[in-house]
């Protein structure tokens, strides 16, 4: 039988083209998760685990959807070969459990790994820089409603409205104008 696995991190993100591309590699079951992939302890992925039997595949669109470092990938292909159960990693191909099979797939598994921790450096580069130069930076989400939006909400409560008549002149929710005109009144904006 092959099984098939997709997985994303977010309840935002979409399924679909993973579960697509495991179809049209034969997938006769596909097992799908929204969770994080930081960890092996994912309830869908142990359910396939389970599931697996010898002579099975498992197939993953692409290695990070599994497994997250080099270590992490290389003890759960090890694990499915001594189970005789094939992997085929559709960015990579079908991985044996043979000794060139095994280095291609470690070698893979390194250089994913690799990317992995550059993007993050990168990531923590960018912020650094964006810190030191840029006196607006924020971390962290990007506000919806801008300064001005917030500032003309206020003007509005000032002269009289409610919170429910601001919210719907502006479409600014009451909680947030809350939060926001906090700041405005002690000049933090």
């Amino acid at each position: 039988m092959k099984y098939g696995y997709a997985r994303v991190s977010t309840t935002d993100q979409k399924l679909a083209n993973q579960i697509e591309l495991l179809k049209l590699a034969g997938a006769e079951k596909v097992f799908q998760e929204k969770f994080t992939g930081t960890t092996t302890a994912r309830p869908e992925f142990q359910k396939l685990l389970q599931a697996l039997k010898t002579d099975d595949t498992l197939i993953g669109t692409k290695l990070d959807r599994f497994a997250r470092s080099t270590r992490e990938a290389l003890t759960i292909i090890q694990e499915l070969f001594n189970r005789n159960i094939k992997v085929n990693i559709l960015n990579m191909g079908l991985i044996n459990n043979t000794p060139t099979g095994q280095l291609v797939f470690t070698i893979f598994s390194a250089f994913a790994q690799f990317e992995r921790d550059m993007i993050v450096t990168r990531t923590q580069e960018g912020k650094l820089y964006a810190k030191q130069h840029d006196p607006l930076f924020r971390e962290g989400r990007p506000r919806t409603y801008s300064d001005e939006q917030i500032r003309f909400a206020y003007e509005l409560l000032k002269q009289g409205m409610t919170y429910k008549m601001i919210e719907r002149k502006t479409g600014i929710s009451k909680r947030t104008q809350q939060r926001r005109f906090k700041l405005v009144k002690n000049n933090i904006f």
